[in-house]
């Protein structure tokens, strides 16, 4: 009997230098009425299976264009998370990337932080930087690169407990993934592994999208974290540690 091919391998992440972000709204994806209810019954099976997932307000990718190298415009709509539900919908052709902001927060010594997701999380398990999706803004406010760098402040201290300032925030790089989701990613300051850890054991247990942290140099060091990691967390850390060897050696990070 023929055996039935397995599915194709999502395409590697990519890490890319952006120096300019430009975010440009758009309608949200028409879906048609048979869209809509395979997208809820899906929705209804995926809470089931985990009752702490709601329904909030979310920016979804819509596309992206590159005017010039290290510029990035990114096109995004309001949907709410049940959107993305449609990745399981195989007989759909809507689009389903996301908008997200992480935080690359080193330690003194070199390492960065990485986290590993709560089992109420819609990535149960997954190793990633603190982060997370991007929320609409309110009627009449932009969404723009401060928005997001506000984001990515608030989920830094809402995971780890680290409080930073929005202007300690550089941006740091672009990530593309799966589905052709969008990431901010921004790097901190850096600030020793007890400090961290001392802000992190000090959230409340019940609020705490992160159950455990670790502390990466490469992605050598991820086969030491057993689960799944997120699709850019190994170019990321390369990208670092490369980054890293060039201060060394006299470049700048």
């Amino acid at each position: 009997m023929p055996q039935t091919p397995p599915p194709p391998l999502p395409p590697p992440a990519e890490v890319l230098g952006v120096r300019r972000v430009r975010l440009v709204e758009v309608p949200a994806p028409r879906l048609t009425a048979e869209e809509r209810r395979a997208r809820d019954r899906v929705w209804a099976e995926m809470v089931l299976a985990n009752p702490a997932l709601f329904d909030g307000p979310v920016v979804a990718c819509a596309g992206t264009s590159w005017p010039r190298p290290g510029e990035i415009h990114v096109f995004w709509s309001r949907v709410t998370y049940r959107h993305y539900a449609l990745r399981r919908v195989t007989t759909s052709a809507a689009p389903t990337a996301s908008l997200s902001v992480s935080v690359l927060q080193p330690t003194d010594d070199g390492r960065v932080l990485v986290g590993r997701m709560s089992p109420s999380t819609s990535a149960p398990g997954r190793w990633q930087p603190p982060g997370g999706a991007v929320e609409p803004p309110p009627d009449g406010e932009r969404l723009d690169l401060a928005a997001l760098r506000r984001n990515a402040v608030r989920e830094l201290a809402e995971e780890t407990g680290v409080a930073a300032e929005v202007g300690e925030l550089t941006l740091w790089a672009v990530t593309r993934g799966r589905y052709g989701s969008v990431g901010a990613l921004f790097i901190a300051p850096p600030r020793p592994e007890p400090v961290l850890r001392e802000r992190f054991a000090a959230l409340a247990p019940p609020e705490r999208e992160l159950v455990e942290l670790a502390f990466a140099r490469s992605p050598a060091d991820l086969p030491g974290l057993p689960g799944p990691h997120a699709d850019y967390l190994a170019p990321v850390l390369r990208r670092f540690a490369r980054q890293r060897q060039g201060a060394a050696g006299g470049g700048s990070l």
